[in-house]
């Protein structure tokens, strides 16, 4: 299993994600993803970008979490856990709104993120 898979590096870039995102540094959140790296959230299709809530590349990614940003000026993540499995993690955590998000990520041999998922409580 390659060291990036490890549960250890894995719990530590889930940790660096809740880090990022709390730096509010988008290049600093986008340094964590690969180059081809796919999104997937329900607030895809709200913000106006794709209607099936998937976005491809990191300059979808950009375009979109800076919108988010520039959305959101509060934006703060609480984590709660990190769970792990061979080659991805979920990481547990609270908004600045109060609600709980569970996000998969999914990593490449290199340790970079291929994919993610927002998952959010059914409403």
């Amino acid at each position: 299993m390659p060291d990036h898979h490890q549960p250890a590096a894995l719990a530590a870039l889930g940790r660096e994600w809740i880090a990022a995102w709390n730096s509010r540094d988008l290049e600093r959140v986008l340094a964590l993803y690969a180059d081809h790296a796919e999104m997937s959230s329900e607030h895809i299709a709200g913000f106006g970008f794709d209607s099936t809530g998937t976005l491809r590349g990191k300059d979808r990614l950009r375009a979109y979490w800076s919108k988010g940003l520039e959305l959101l000026p509060n934006l703060h993540f609480e984590l709660i856990d990190v769970f792990v499995s061979p080659d991805s993690m979920v990481v547990f955590y609270e908004n600045e709104r109060g609600k709980k998000i569970c996000e998969y990520l999914r990593v490449d041999a290199d340790g970079k993120i291929i994919q993610g998922s927002a998952n959010h409580v059914a409403q």
